[in-house]
């Protein structure tokens, strides 16, 4: 404790022990602030005017701690205003009922994919247990506005976190500048404490969105079943990968109710609107050399019988070992090479064993059709993965439990019904061919779209959707 502090105290003892000293004796004069034969002044006297009332020890403490508060922290010097008033424990120097359930909410901060350790709970633990152990009334002073000030910190910190997100806790939400004064931190946790409501006022910061809510309560049923003993690494990996989930949400807060979630563990591609699920489609997702990057974009249209434009990592590392060993297998295939200038050029005229993935200096294009990479319709939306979501010939691995295959790009069962539904969403009733159509009359064609917001959702498992990891999080909230 400081000098300055203990002078303090040592100035409020010496104030009050010499007023209990006048009134026992029954002194008075300038020394005890009567004059002789007056009666003594008892507490319940009105103070002077023109005179502050002596403040209590433990907000003077308080003001003492706010002191080494660091930059950043505005809102704990903002809750305690200009009063300092003891916010969280009891004259007898236990814990009021709002500090219990507040600290408690804290030490189950894992459960929303947080670390206890960043608001202190140990530390704040161990000044609630030296609370209750026999200490002179300063020392127990000082501790109780020392718990004071770091549980508010602690608490705010933990509704910033919720709310915005640990990347940047500093920016304030869209939500909080909106709210204006009454809805800044200092004041909502203020008027939580009047209605002794806090726990439920700092989870209010979370997000609300459907994926957000289902992952968070599956995590915390998750952190409640018991732990193998050789299990430690992978359930740190799991926990790690729940909690990054739940902290992309926190950073891009949904501010639509209707948009379209691929789920990435759960190799699934979901339809929201007003929080509901109204369709699901099987995909197939990115392998786990490949993932499937996580974003969030606009689909603006899509094109029906599209024609594949090879990425440049297929054609050399996949195609090209191919054209070593057969020249026709780009014609057998539906595909087209072209040179740097856009020409035309004969596959079968190229000496392939002279070409390299660094001398590559071709591009691969594969017209619609049957065979198509893209299948009959491809759903495009900016990104900057370069990735879709497409239709795929090879629909057998639908069937398999275990679907991250892909170089990356989402390969989606039904697309057509998918198309269907975001066109008559937007109240355009133009029909759409059916596969067989698409086949006989392999025509590109485009349809705009108002579009939904669509959402990519994590990456899945190495390796993806194991027995090891049926009982995760990610993928128990992925089943909901």
């Amino acid at each position: 404790m400081s000098l300055f502090t203990w002078s303090m105290l040592l100035h409020f003892i010496r104030s009050r022990l010499a007023g209990a000293l006048c009134v026992s004796l029954g002194l008075a004069g300038a020394g005890c602030g009567t004059a002789p034969g007056q009666v003594p002044a008892v507490a319940s006297a009105r103070p002077l005017v023109g005179v502050a009332p002596e403040p209590e020890p433990v907000s003077l403490l308080i003001r003492q701690q706010l002191r080494a508060v660091p930059a950043g922290e505005e809102a704990v010097r903002a809750f305690y205003d200009s009063t300092y008033a003891v916010a969280w424990t009891l004259p007898t120097g236990s814990l009021n009922p709002d500090a219990h359930a507040t600290l408690a909410l804290l030490a189950r901060a894992p459960e929303h994919g947080l670390r206890p350790a960043d608001y202190d709970v140990a530390g704040l633990q161990a000044l609630r247990d030296s609370l209750q152990q026999p200490t002179l009334p300063l020392l127990q002073a000082g501790q109780r506005a020392r718990l004071d000030v770091a549980l508010s910190q602690a608490a705010l910190r933990f509704g910033r976190d919720l709310g915005r997100g640990r990347l940047h806790p500093y920016t304030p939400t869209a939500k909080e500048k909106a709210a204006g004064a009454a809805g800044q931190p200092a004041a909502l946790l203020r008027a939580a404490l009047n209605r002794h409501a806090v726990p439920a006022a700092l989870l209010a910061n979370a997000p609300t969105n459907r994926e957000y809510r289902l992952l968070q309560a599956a995590l915390a049923r998750w952190l409640a079943q018991p732990a193998a003993p050789d299990s430690a690494a992978l359930r740190q990996r799991q926990f790690e990968q729940a909690a990054v989930n739940l902290e992309r949400w926190r950073w891009e807060p949904l501010a639509d109710s209707s948009y379209v979630l691929i789920n990435v563990p759960a190799y699934e591609l979901l339809v929201v609107a007003h929080d509901s699920v109204v369709r699901r489609h099987r995909v197939v997702v990115g392998a786990p050399g490949t993932r499937t990057p996580t974003l969030s974009s606009r689909l603006t249209h899509f094109t029906l019988a599209p024609d594949w434009h090879v990425p440049r990592s297929i054609a050399t590392k996949e195609i090209l070992p191919r054209l070593k060993k057969d020249a026709g297998y780009l014609a057998r295939h539906n595909y087209a090479l072209y040179d740097g200038q856009g020409r035309l050029v004969n596959a079968t005229g190229v000496n392939w064993a002279a070409v390299t993935a660094q001398s590559f200096g071709y591009t691969i294009r594969q017209s619609a059709g049957c065979e198509n990479a893209l299948g009959n319709i491809v759903f495009r939306f900016a990104n900057p993965y370069s990735v879709y979501v497409h239709d795929t010939p090879l629909r057998q691995y639908f069937a398999q439990p275990a679907r991250a295959l892909s170089h990356g790009c989402v390969r989606l069962e039904n697309p057509l019904l998918l198309a269907t539904y975001l066109l008559r969403r937007e109240g355009n009733t133009a029909r759409l061919p059916s596969d067989e159509e698409c086949a006989r009359q392999p025509r590109p064609r485009e349809l705009r779209l108002v579009g939904p917001l669509l959402f990519t959702s994590a990456t899945p498992p190495a390796p993806p959707k194991t027995a090891a990891c049926v009982s995760c999080p990610m993928c128990t909230a992925a089943t909901r």
